[in-house]
């Protein structure tokens, strides 16, 4: 099986979306390809798919964040899924990497993330891969 790590185009939405939907059996209700066409028209960006015999089988959506709160220019993975039948095969981690270096490349020094404290799979996955807790508290205001 080889799997081929590559950036992001606005013609893997569908695909991208199907895999959304596989994980959280809900309806998608995320413009996957608005979502897409945002990230990259910003070429600082980086997001990448994982491919399989022409078909995705996870990505990693990402953004960089110029200021905030007292942090230099830092990199925020937004999401990130990997089809169900694939999960636990290093996909995720290889996705990871990928962007890990891209931002290295460019001179960001630190990735953020924020996980459901309740996503215990999530968590392990990140601690798996050197994340640790931030400075920062989440807040939220219901609206």
């Amino acid at each position: 099986m080889e799997v081929i790590i590559r950036k992001l185009k606005i013609e893997d939405a569908d695909q991208i979306s199907r895999i959304y939907g596989d994980i959280t059996q809900k309806p998608v209700k995320i413009d996957f390809k608005n979502v897409i066409e945002h990230d990259v028209v910003r070429a600082e960006d980086s997001s990448f798919v994982a491919e399989l015999n022409g078909k995705i089988i996870g990505f990693m959506i990402s953004y960089v964040l110029n200021l905030g709160f007292g942090i230099e220019k830092s990199a925020w993975i937004a999401t990130l899924g990997v089809s169900p039948k694939f999960m636990g095969q290093g996909i995720g981690e290889q996705l990871a990497k990928a962007i890990f270096q891209f931002y290295q490349s460019t001179g960001i020094k630190d990735v953020y993330t924020s996980v459901r404290w309740d996503s215990t799979d999530l968590l392990s996955f990140f601690k798996t891969l050197g994340f640790d807790r931030s400075n920062f508290i989440n807040l939220c205001k219901g609206l």
